[in-house]
C-alpha cells in the first residue's frame, strides 16, 4: 500500500498491496480493501465497507494535467473542481468498478463488479452496468431482496423486511423474523 498522508485509517483495516491512498481520504473501522485500488483525495469510506480489487475513485469534474494560462503541470492540491465522496457504513464495490467524483454510495449498497457509478446510490441500492443503473436492492446481509416495483419485501436469506422509502432514499428496514 501506498499512503500519502496525511490521511486515516480505523482499527481492523485491511488493504491489500498496490492500493493508493492520497492524503485527506478517511477510512472507517473494520473496512477491506483489496489490492490494486486508487483512492484519491476526498474520499470519505465509513465502517464496514467491502472494496474489492481493482476500484478506481475519481475526484475531479474537470481533470487536465496543466492549468491554463501556467506553466508545468497543475497542483494536486485540491480545486473547486474537487468533488468529494463518501462511501456509507457497510457498502459493497465489486471489483474493477470506477466511481465518479461526487457520489455518495448509500449504506449497505451493493455496486456490482465493472459498474461505472456516476450517480449517487441510494442506501441497500444494487447497482450494476455501464453507466450503473438501480436494479433491485440489497440487504444487509448481502443477498438481493426485491425487484424495484416491490415497495415492501423480505430477504429470502436471513428474513430482514424492509419498506421501500423512494428510490432516491433506498430501504428502511422493519423489522427482522
Amino acid at each position: 500500500m501506498h499512503l500519502r498522508g496525511p490521511s486515516s485509517i480505523g482499527q481492523d483495516c485491511i488493504v491489500g498491496e498496490k492500493t493508493y491512498v492520497a492524503y485527506g481520504v478517511l477510512i472507517g473501522s473494520y473496512v477491506k480493501i483489496n489490492a490494486h485500488v486508487y483512492i484519491c483525495t476526498g474520499i470519505t469510506i465509513e465502517d464496514r465497507v467491502m472494496i474489492a480489487a481493482g476500484v478506481i475513485f475519481t475526484n475531479d469534474r474537470y481533470p487536465r494535467a496543466f492549468e491554463d494560462g501556467r506553466e508545468g503541470l497543475a497542483p494536486s492540491e485540491p480545486t473547486p473542481d474537487t468533488l468529494r465522496s463518501c462511501v456509507r457504513t457497510g457498502a459493497t464495490i465489486g471489483a474493477g468498478a470506477l466511481i465518479g467524483p461526487g457520489v455518495e454510495i448509500g449504506s449497505y449498497a451493493m455496486i456490482g463488479m465493472g459498474a461505472v457509478v456516476l450517480t449517487d446510490v441510494p442506501p441497500h441500492g444494487l447497482v450494476h452496468g455501464v453507466p450503473a443503473r438501480l436494479r433491485g436492492y440489497a440487504c444487509v446481509c448481502g443477498a438481493p431482496v426485491a425487484s424495484i416495483e416491490k415497495t415492501t419485501f423480505r430477504c429470502p436469506r436471513c428474513g430482514r423486511r424492509y419498506t421501500l422509502a423512494g428510490t432516491s432514499r433506498g430501504l428502511t428496514a422493519c423489522s427482522r423474523d
